[in-house]
């Protein structure tokens, strides 16, 4: 269409394009078999379709999303192609997790792998810089499961899927708090350890030194705060 030809009254254009009336009704046909297509798809890809989405799922739906809506609106093209580019996106989903039960380097490789946050306590700085995760994103997972100081931390994972899982130890020790510092105030119903101090980046808990430059061992921080308990 020349823009000339353009016209902001000419609703006929606006409303259905170039298409003909009558293929609207053909739309809502095409929409119908290729949403029944989908949910056969769908259902046979597996539960974990409908769970928390791995890389890998999350790129067939965005895939399946782009397959289905040329069928369903274009004009000149058929249903057909549709049908079966849907097929081949399950065949390739399904030998994709065979392999990757059969090979963990597939798996790795395709899924990602778990990776430990912190441990005892204390973070892994290097980690975080690797999964570009800010310590206060840590700290927010943290609150949300209830933790109040890093000394009730034993592990902290971050898994495949993006999402972490924390593990807390049976006895707490002393540890960097976890509640925002611009509050002024110790979490509730936490005293302060006076002969103990903590790096205000990982938690690493030493003896409290007189050297107001004392550098962590664990990160490098200079910054230290009294450990909590």
């Amino acid at each position: 269409m020349e823009k000339e030809n353009i016209e902001l009254g000419d609703w006929e254009r606006i409303l259905i394009g170039n298409n003909p009336w009558g293929f609207m009704l053909e739309v809502f046909f095409r929409t119908l078999i290729i949403y029944v297509c989908l949910i056969i798809v769908m259902r046979l890809l597996g539960k974990r379709m409908n769970a928390q989405l791995t890389i890998t799922d999350l790129a067939v739906m965005l895939t399946l999303g782009a397959i289905a809506s040329v069928p369903m609106q274009s004009f000149d093209k058929g249903i057909l192609p549709g049908v079966i580019l849907l097929i081949a996106i399950l065949l390739l989903h399904q030998g994709l997790t065979y392999l990757t039960s059969k090979n963990r380097s597939v798996e790795v490789l395709t899924q990602g792998k778990v990776t430990l946050l912190a441990k005892e306590g204390v973070i892994d700085p290097e980690e975080l810089q690797r999964l570009r995760i800010s310590k206060d994103q840590v700290f927010a997972i943290l609150r949300s499961q209830g933790i109040r100081h890093l000394g009730q931390v034993k592990r902290l994972y971050s898994e495949a899927d993006g999402h972490f899982s924390v593990y807390k130890l049976d006895e707490a020790k002393p540890g960097l708090s976890v509640f925002p510092r611009s509050e002024n105030a110790l979490p509730p119903e936490k005293k302060e350890v006076h002969k103990q101090q903590a790096c205000c980046y990982c938690g690493n808990v030493v003896e409290k030194s007189n050297n107001t430059t004392l550098a962590c061992s664990n990160c490098g921080n200079e910054e230290w705060i009294p450990a909590i308990r």
